[in-house]
């Protein structure tokens, strides 16, 4: 990096996020929605690591990818959340460079890894339905924990190519977002040097998390419904078919999300409407994930149960 570029970055200390247009009250509303939203997030993610943790009939390697997914989003949803509330009260606007970075890279890194475990989690429903003989066989603790392993370290090396990269953006004015957090594209738009290596490799990126975890989960999705479909009994077919198309739909409105944000060659969406689809993926999944994937469930109703009768 020349010295020229190094000043330049240092030209812009904090950004201004500008959150949602509208009247105060609107914002209000808006703040008190996401607190509730953040909250129930938390409380309904923390239970299920509680739940899991305590009942030995819980620990097998669906609850135990679960308890992975439940931990990522009480982080990835924290990285985001908390800030957009205080953007929105009007007390936040403003975060400094670095912390700017961080969000960004830490956002990015999550939501990659939870695509590698939402593939791992598919492939863990299809061999449980589809080879149940074999499934302690095929899906062992070693191998659960190698799966989720893998599926971190995944996710945070390959955004770690991506945030060496927008380290060495510069910015020189303006600094405004126009977002509730700090997000690619607003990086993008801003910088004031060359980005064409940044976009390419958020594209490439893009291709072989977002599209290939999507792919291995909606064919380990195919093989359940074409196993589903030849079970004999209405009832267990019906059964079966619920909790399919729940999970289906949760894994569908996220991988929609990620692809509409980052599957395209540039920054060519509109914020006011990257912010909408941002809503869906940092706030409203985290809240549906756990109890889209548990509560359904009839042996995490049953620890609940008891649970609460304890309490």
């Amino acid at each position: 990096m020349t010295s020229g570029e190094t000043e330049n970055q240092t030209n812009v200390q904090e950004f201004i996020l500008l959150g949602f247009p509208g009247t105060w009250h609107f914002r209000m509303a808006l703040a008190e929605l996401f607190s509730v939203i953040y909250i129930l997030t938390i409380v309904g993610n923390v239970s299920i690591i509680a739940l899991v943790g305590i009942y030995p009939r819980l620990h097998t390697p669906m609850y135990f990818f679960l308890c992975n997914l439940s931990f990522l989003e009480i982080w990835y949803t924290t990285t985001c959340v908390p800030k957009a509330i205080g953007v929105m009260l009007g007390t936040s606007q403003t975060i400094s460079f670095t912390a700017c970075k961080m969000q960004l890279t830490f956002s990015l890194a999550m939501g990659s890894t939870e695509c590698f475990l939402l593939a791992a989690m598919a492939y863990d429903r299809y061999l449980a339905i589809c080879h149940p003989l074999r499934y302690s066989t095929l899906m062992n603790s070693t191998i659960t924990a190698q799966l989720v392993l893998v599926s971190w370290l995944c996710g945070f090396l390959a955004i770690s190519v991506l945030a060496a990269l927008i380290s060495r953006l510069s910015f020189c004015g303006p600094n405004v977002i126009n977002h509730f957090l700090c997000d690619i594209d607003s990086w993008i738009a801003l910088s004031c040097t060359d980005t064409d290596l940044v976009e390419l490799v958020v594209f490439m990126l893009s291709i072989i998390v977002v599209l290939v975890t999507c792919a291995i989960t909606l064919v380990s999705y195919i093989f359940i419904i074409s196993t589903v479909l030849r079970i004999p009994s209405a009832q267990g077919r019906q059964k079966a078919f619920s909790t399919c198309s729940a999970h289906l739909f949760v894994v569908t409105i996220w991988y929609g999300c990620l692809i509409f944000l980052f599957v395209k060659p540039s920054a060519q969406n509109s914020m006011d409407l990257n912010k909408t689809i941002n809503v869906f993926s940092t706030v409203a999944i985290p809240l549906l994930n756990p109890f889209i994937y548990t509560l359904r469930n009839k042996d995490v109703k049953e620890a609940l149960a008891k649970a609460l009768n304890r309490m």
